[in-house]
């Protein structure tokens, strides 16, 4: 997680987003107030959002997300103002398998923090 100054160039994140691999989450501290910025993985819902999972309790992007729900949302060329909408358990367990079969990632990385849908601002 980088605070106040973006992904830089080189970075695989960086990298990633651009790729449309990872989505760019950037939210408002909670502590310092200043801009947080982490890519993470992501799973597109049929209705046009995208699904994100904390793989710990403590993640600061998902503990700024559940204390204020707007956000910016990158992913390849594709930039938007988005809220956050804390999932219900069974919902943020799909989110997990979703990003488990998506990922490889190994189960016991996930399934620990928050998950979210990220859906567009309006207005």
């Amino acid at each position: 997680v980088l605070a106040a100054e973006p992904l830089s160039t080189d970075d695989i994140g960086t990298q990633l987003v651009g790729w449309g691999k990872v989505a760019s989450i950037t939210t408002k501290g909670r502590v310092s107030g200043r801009d947080v910025i982490v890519a993470v993985g992501f799973l597109d819902d049929q209705d046009g959002t995208i699904l994100v999972a904390a793989g710990e309790p403590d993640a600061d992007w998902a503990l700024n997300l559940e204390l204020d729900a707007h956000c910016r949302v990158a992913v390849g060329d594709r930039t938007w103002d988005a809220l956050a909408e804390l999932l219900d358990p069974p919902d943020s367990a799909r989110v997990v398998t979703g990003l488990i079969l998506k990922y490889g990632t190994g189960a016991e990385r996930l399934g620990r923090g928050l998950a979210f849908r990220l859906r567009p601002a309006t207005g």
